[in-house]
């Protein structure tokens, strides 16, 4: 493994073990058993490789939360089954992977003052949605990628919800069965309130017709 293996592994484990904001190039250096030097040679600045390291463990995140349908099954079965089973695994790391998440909400806080960093997240994001779209509701990007593009979106908003509240009040946040139930709900609210609305078409009434006396 030679120097820019060693330095993303060790920013890996510095955001781990000490977060965004608090990790220092010697920090990562020491972490990664390399010269500090080698942190400009390869990335260009210390924010850079923390930005890198950080995308890619938020994609692997992203990849092991995300309930994928089995494979040889239809791609639109089950999809309530996998949305909850997202969740719950959401829910999950939010014991198994809270310095990471901690660490990936620095990191937003920093996307103000960097160009770049927001970028690189907002591309992240963009990736996220399409996959969403397209594992839990087999929607295909390419052939509809503006309906794609809004179901992913309210996914990626419920992911941060859920994340958000699970961080700041887990005896109070939703499980993921709470979740599921409460889309299902909006969901048929949404549906009722659609049906209220349509406009009614009355049947038209014959006109009258008279007889000469």
């Amino acid at each position: 493994m030679g120097h820019r293996e060693q330095l993303m592994v060790g920013a890996k484990r510095c955001l781990e073990e000490r977060g965004y904001a608090r990790t220092t190039s010697r920090d990562i250096a020491v972490a990664a058993n390399a010269p500090l030097g080698t942190i400009n040679y390869h990335y260009g600045s210390k924010e850079a490789l923390l930005n890198a390291a950080l995308l890619e463990t938020l994609l692997e995140w992203g990849d092991k939360v995300r309930a994928r349908p089995a494979a040889g099954s239809p791609q639109g079965a089950g999809a309530g089954s996998r949305l909850e089973a997202m969740w719950a695994r959401i829910v999950e790391s939010q014991a198994t992977d809270r310095p990471l998440v901690v660490a990936s909400i620095e990191a937003f806080a920093q996307a103000e003052r960097f160009p770049e960093i927001r970028r690189q997240i907002a591309e992240a994001f963009e990736l996220g949605r399409t996959e969403l779209a397209a594992d839990l509701h087999g929607i295909d990007g390419a052939a509809d990628g503006e309906l794609a593009h809004a179901v992913g979106s309210v996914h990626m908003a419920l992911v941060a919800g859920l994340t958000q509240q699970w961080l700041i009040d887990p005896e109070r946040a939703p499980s993921a069965r709470d979740v599921a139930a409460g889309l299902r709900a909006i969901a048929q609210r949404l549906e009722s309130d659609a049906d209220a609305d349509a406009p009614t078409t009355d049947t038209p009434t014959a006109p009258a017709t008279t007889t000469d006396a």
